[in-house]
């Protein structure tokens, strides 16, 4: 599954959803994690995400998905509604699957389930489970994605193309054993999925003063870079080679012909870090145990330049709907 175009979402989408809602204090902004609305002792923080682009696992995946980006407002997610459709009627095995997936999954976040639907469509030829996670802020503002200020250091957490490449050992485990992936690295690939919550370091990081924080979905690191940059109106200079790439990645993407740059990492999270509060982060994250990097810094004008080997390149190009996962799924489905 892939994202629409900025200029598709542009001109269809983002036009018909306005409110006049005094409460609605952030609503549909590209590039933002979570909307925001005015409750009575703070603010409400939601976010909805669907997941079709995994079959094993997949209710796991989607709670972790949604629950991520609430954490990176800086609070924790608290309640969700559940969404799940299965392709035919027979699947009832399938769906008991995905639902005590999901409900393992909420007892080990700590949110609960408070509702939701289920039900069966024959034009699927995979589930699909979409999430709606809820949490709340009370005396804190919240962190978002346009917050970076020039100067301040860009870390990210774990390495990249870390929840694509373990849905294509588990997904596209037949593909990965015809390319020459052994069966070590297959398993190496499945175990980075216990890595997809970035709920830990998203709290720690905002209470250590991070100004801008995204996590890393469809269209990977490369375009959630574009999209800090883009709201912040601000330049990002990255050091590509201070970017963790774990070996097992760099082999699979090298096999399936990926850009790690643009695969989907749910367990990668951006944040912006004041200077002055560099080496309080480096301490909190050490002292729980969290990988990270400093990759880069905040700068004056516009869009990313990857560094490498001497030579830069600009990025400046919005491209939400490329993503390596789904064209992975096109050329081998």
């Amino acid at each position: 599954m892939s994202k629409f175009s900025l200029d598709v979402l542009n001109k269809y989408v983002h036009p018909f959803i306005k409110t006049n809602d005094p409460d609605v204090i952030l609503g549909s902004v590209f590039g933002e994690d979570v909307a925001l609305t005015r409750i009575e002792n703070g603010i409400l923080v939601s976010h909805v995400d669907p997941i079709v682009g995994a079959v094993k696992d997949i209710g796991w995946l989607a709670v972790h998905v949604a629950c991520n980006d609430v954490a990176t407002s800086g609070t924790s997610p608290r309640w969700i509604l559940l969404l799940v459709l299965v392709p035919h009627k027979e699947d009832e095995q399938l769906l008991e699957e995905i639902m005590r997936d999901a409900g393992s999954t909420s007892d080990e976040i700590g949110v609960s389930i408070i509702g939701g639907h289920t039900g069966y469509s024959s034009s699927l030829s995979r589930p699909l489970v979409a999430v709606t996670a809820l949490g709340t802020l009370s005396n804190q503002n919240p962190v978002l994605t346009k917050g970076a200020h020039i100067g301040n250091h860009l870390f990210i957490t774990k390495g990249i193309a870390l929840e694509g490449t373990a849905i294509l050992a588990n997904d596209f485990a037949n593909t990965a054993t015809q390319l020459g992936l052994s069966d070590q690295e297959l398993t190496k690939a499945r175990e980075l999925m216990k890595g997809v919550s970035i709920i830990p370091e998203a709290l720690i990081l905002a209470q250590e003063g991070a100004t801008a924080m995204h996590d890393v979905t469809r269209g990977g690191l490369l375009e959630t870079l574009l999209e800090v940059a883009k709201l912040s109106r601000v330049g990002i200079q990255v050091d590509a080679s201070r970017i963790p790439i774990l070996p097992v990645v760099s082999r699979f993407s090298k096999v399936f012909q990926f850009d790690p740059l643009k695969m989907i990492s749910s367990g990668t999270l951006v944040a912006t870090i004041p200077t002055e509060h560099v080496k309080a982060v480096r301490r909190s994250l050490d002292e729980k145990g969290i990988v990270y990097a400093d990759i880069g810094e905040i700068v004056e004008g516009k869009g990313v330049q990857m560094i490498q080997n001497g030579q830069a390149k600009l990025y400046q190009e919005i491209h939400c709907e490329d993503d390596e996962l789904a064209r992975m799924w096109e050329i081998y489905p």
